[in-house]
């Protein structure tokens, strides 16, 4: 059932449930709903994620990949709040609550959307993601290779994958598919999952 959620939201009602949780230091007060991925807190991939990762770029364009309820992009936009966040996923309801709870918290720099709503002449300073691993390797793979070529130069992308899901097999095949202009390394393990940095070279 897990991997519907990347796919489709529930038909019918769609209730709001309160949320309390702590995004960049601060305790915060959103609200999820049943149908989502993670929908009763911040995930363990997503937590390891975010303390694993340094500051995104503070101007520019920022892009989670699979936002869920929000915690990703709405982290960046509260640590860059001069850039422009790119938030997309598959589900409309997804997207539905990372704008309210981006509206909830003030954020004027947050646009979630689906992935073809983007501007395809965006190209993104920092990419944080949480990738829907089990939605399946060959759409994965082309999830991936959407995104990732559209770093801008110097831009770095981070990935969190459980070592049990494939995190080794996914660096590999990332550091074949990429041109020779990115550089794919493993810069942490914790609690299981592996911290990717996708590096675009500067030009």
């Amino acid at each position: 059932m897990e991997s519907a959620h990347y796919f489709n939201a529930p038909v019918g009602p769609f209730p709001r449930k309160p949320l309390t949780v702590e995004l960049a230091g601060t305790t915060r007060s959103l609200h999820s709903s049943p149908g989502i991925f993670s929908p009763d807190g911040i995930d363990k991939g997503t937590v390891v994620l975010l303390d694993g990762v340094p500051a995104p770029s503070p101007r520019g364009n920022l892009l989670d990949i699979g936002c869920g309820w929000g915690p990703i992009a709405l982290t960046m936009a509260l640590m860059a709040p001069e850039a422009r966040v790119y938030a997309v996923d598959v589900n409309d309801r997804c997207i539905t609550l990372t704008n309210e709870n981006a509206a909830a918290l003030g954020l004027d720099n947050v646009t979630a959307s689906l992935p073809d709503d983007v501007d395809p002449s965006v190209s993104f300073d920092t990419i944080w993601s949480n990738p829907p691993i089990r939605i399946g390797k060959a759409e994965l793979h082309e999830l991936l290779l959407k995104w990732l070529p559209r770093l801008a130069p110097g831009g770095d992308a981070w990935l969190v994958v459980q070592k049990n899901l494939g995190s080794d097999s996914l660096q590999r095949w990332l550091a074949e598919e990429l041109d020779d202009t990115f550089t794919v390394t493993r810069e942490s393990t914790a609690k299981s999952f592996r911290l990717l940095r996708v590096r675009k070279a500067n030009q």
